[in-house]
């Protein structure tokens, strides 16, 4: 394990949390170890106010709404366009809001000049599997269609992209958007899987199945246990085998964009991005795949001054350059 992670565990007691099945408790652990850890890093870092705007959107769905935040580089050129990222944020489909990424939006916003779409989709229990796939997909199509609001020329990059949760809803709705005639024209170009879980553990596939060891391996490494994750899968209510819950299953992986893939060595989903990456090259998918030594899942989040945090948030810009055909360091 990374000296600087260990330190951080053992001083903040990480590997002594005690779940709690109430979402209410759960969710103010999360955002207190994940959100404002991060956000109180990050906000003195942020980019100056004036170098983009932001706009809260409503976009109609199923049975309701959801909110969605945009932030678009400023300039004085108002017919000046930009690629765009949808971000979904991560959180077991149940916790989690738009505020986890919200700095990291708007420091890619002007670092690149991407406008990006910050998805606020609707949560588990009370909204169970397929609900955020739903939301997720609409608000991709919401994007497509608002390009004049975003500042957006979609030839110049349409990509979706997340961490844990939000890399999983970004790979299954690629697939679907790949197989559906409402994007025909204006295809995603690019995916942005950190830390993803691709296939549900009682679901993995025989073809694959020696390659996921990582599940049982780093079942206890905080701060994303296996305890965590059986509580988020329970609250999502997914089965197992869908292929919206396990990209992994679905039956091809040909013609979808080309992936950035995050995996962390000490994360119980660290096979699930190797595995990922090395079936979508099968399939003539380009993917990068960056492993990183000695961390565990979203520590970047909870301990945003280690180290090994920098490289993981240096390379987010690296990636998304990468997958926008920028000129990569």
């Amino acid at each position: 394990m990374d000296p600087e992670l260990a330190a951080a565990i053992a001083s903040s007691g990480a590997s002594n949390v005690k779940l709690s099945p109430d979402v209410a408790s759960t969710r103010g652990f999360f955002h207190a170890a994940f959100t404002e850890s991060f956000r109180s890093f990050a906000k003195p870092r942020l980019p100056l106010e004036s170098l983009y705007e932001v706009h809260e959107q409503t976009i109609p769905v199923k049975n309701g709404t959801i909110s969605v935040r945009c932030v678009i580089p400023a300039d004085e050129d108002k017919h000046k366009t930009y690629p765009v990222l949808v971000n979904i944020h991560g959180g077991g489909w149940s916790v989690g809001n738009k505020e986890i990424d919200d700095c990291t939006l708007r420091e890619l916003c002007v670092t690149l000049g991407l406008s990006t779409v910050n998805v606020g989709y609707r949560l588990a229990p009370e909204h169970p599997f397929p609900t955020a796939v739903d939301d997720c997909l609409a608000a991709l199509q919401w994007t497509a269609e608002n390009t004049t609001l975003l500042r957006v020329d979609l030839s110049k990059g349409f990509l979706v992209g997340g961490m844990s949760a939000g890399a999983n809803l970004s790979a299954v709705v690629s697939h679907i958007a790949r197989d559906d005639p409402f994007f025909e024209g204006r295809r995603l170009t690019g995916q942005l899987l950190r830390e993803p879980l691709v296939c549900h553990p009682d679901a993995y596939p025989e073809r694959w199945k020696s390659e996921l060891r990582s599940i049982e391996e780093n079942k206890n490494i905080p701060p994303v246990t296996r305890e965590f994750l059986d509580l988020f899968f329970g609250w999502y209510n997914s089965p197992p085998h869908d292929p919206r819950f396990s990209p992994l299953l679905y039956p091809s992986h040909k013609g979808l964009p080309r992936a950035y893939i995050q995996c962390m060595e000490l994360d119980p989903l660290r096979d699930d991005g190797v595995v990922y990456a090395k079936a979508l090259l099968e399939a003539g998918v380009e993917a990068k795949l960056d492993l990183y030594p000695g961390v565990s899942h979203g520590f970047h989040y909870v301990w945003p001054t280690i180290k090994t945090a920098d490289k993981v948030r240096e390379d987010v810009v690296e990636g998304v350059k990468w997958l926008l055909n920028m000129e990569v360091r």
